[in-house]
């Protein structure tokens, strides 16, 4: 029976990979996901590696694959439904009219999930955005302000966006927490302000939180 999974990895480190998700992987045919996602899971058949250039091309083709009959796994790191493969998926199932009752997805735990707890702060006291593959990240100007933590997965880098919200009249002494590597033995939690940001370096996989 034609079966596709989008499944969760978590943030990266196998300690947060859930039961579910090995499981899953474990029986299938086909996995499909980034070789950092790929190499999370010990028990794994048949892989097809990707990235960002033919992202595209390998998720069509694993609707294609699942159509034919095969059970495929797509791994999203993080969450699926949140900055994760989700959408782009739906959309083309769509397109090739795949089924979308034949589209199970295992949840995983998101970086900024993480970020939040590790921080100690509460979902329902937060606002939460993704700017991941957005090139207008003005939305966070409309909520920053509300006496709420904000916290934000940036579009390019923590700096970028330290940047534009300098750019934008916020105070250059805002608290703000940088999360790195979340999970991976290099993780670094930071708390200084947005003007420090500026002039410090920090790898893509960060989470930012603004006070």
């Amino acid at each position: 029976m034609s079966k596709l999974f989008i499944v969760g990895i978590g943030p990266g480190s196998k300690d947060y990979l859930t039961e579910k998700a090995k499981n899953i992987v474990k029986s299938a045919d086909v996995t499909i996901g980034s070789w950092r996602a790929i190499n999370v899971f010990d028990d794994i058949g048949e892989v097809i590696g990707l990235d960002v250039k033919d992202l595209q091309e390998k998720l069509e083709n694993a609707v294609d694959l699942a159509k034919n009959g095969k059970k495929v796994c797509v791994l999203s790191t993080g969450d699926p439904g949140f900055s994760g493969v989700l959408k782009t998926i739906k959309k083309i199932a769509e397109n090739k009219n795949f089924d979308q009752n034949s589209i199970e997805v295992i949840p995983g735990i998101s970086s900024l999930q993480l970020a939040a707890a590790k921080n100690r702060i509460s979902w329902d006291e937060a606002n939460i955005m993704t700017f991941h593959g957005r090139k207008n990240i003005s939305d966070i100007l409309n909520v920053i302000d509300n006496g709420l933590p904000t916290i934000a997965l940036p579009s390019k880098s923590v700096k970028d966006m330290a940047k534009f919200l300098l750019d934008n009249g916020v105070d250059e002494n805002r608290k703000v927490t940088i999360c790195e590597k979340l999970s991976y033995p290099e993780e670094k939690i930071i708390t200084t302000s947005l003007k420090e940001v500026l002039t410090s370096d920090f790898s893509y996989m960060c989470v930012m939180i603004i006070y």
